[in-house]
């Protein structure tokens, strides 16, 4: 049987290892993080594809990311300041009731296997890195230090590498999504190169971009 979990849908998308800084207020959500915080437990997260956060009533993904709480610190008027951090990628089964919060019964989805990435990897991350640098041109993100070394086993390395890329909501999705890691790399590569080439137009005065 899947376990059921509370849900966060969010117009972000979250990847194992990476933090996710909340302002928690709705009630909803304020009763869903007091659940996790009394019984220890872990909650969902999922882009919310259309509609919005607050009230309701919007439209989610099918591919999450399972997030712990690492923080918590109280505000006025029962507001929470939440610092979480993905875990594992899952995929919701069955969507249940939003009450007294969204819950959703969802099943572990682990990546398949590869073989070896690590060529995969270092193209995406010259492409990661290309976008940023364009980008900083218009001021729009930083680059990243030449110096950065980004570390650990292949699979957290490219969950960084995705995180870092400044692409849109669906297209981390989409990498989120992924069925492995060397197809998740191909992916990310292709997408930042995509993006680098209207980069090249808007900073070349090109219009048609």
């Amino acid at each position: 049987m899947s376990p059921e979990f509370g849900m966060f849908p969010l117009s972000t998308v979250l990847f194992p290892g990476a933090g996710l800084p909340l302002h928690v207020f709705e009630d909803r959500y304020r009763a869903l993080m007091a659940h996790c915080l009394a019984a220890d437990l872990e909650f969902g997260v999922v882009l919310i594809v259309r509609g919005s956060e607050v009230g309701g009533g919007d439209e989610r993904t099918d591919v999450g990311t399972v997030a712990a709480i690492a923080n918590v610190a109280e505000l006025d008027g029962g507001r929470l300041l939440v610092v979480a951090t993905g875990v594992r990628r899952v995929r919701v089964d069955a969507w249940l009731p939003d009450d007294p919060y969204p819950r959703a019964v969802v099943a572990d989805l682990p990546d398949g296997p590869c073989g070896d990435a690590t060529g995969a990897l270092a193209v995406a991350e010259t492409s990661v890195r290309r976008l940023r640098s364009l980008l900083s041109e218009l001021g729009d993100v930083p680059a990243l230090p030449h110096n950065l070394r980004i570390t650990g086993g292949p699979t957290a390395v490219g969950w960084q590498l995705c995180d870092m890329a400044p692409l849109t909501a669906l297209d981390l999705q989409r990498l989120l999504a992924a069925e492995d890691l060397h197809r998740r790399m191909e992916l990310l590569a292709e997408l930042c190169d995509a993006m680098a080439g209207d980069v090249l137009g808007l900073l070349a005065g090109d219009p048609g971009v």
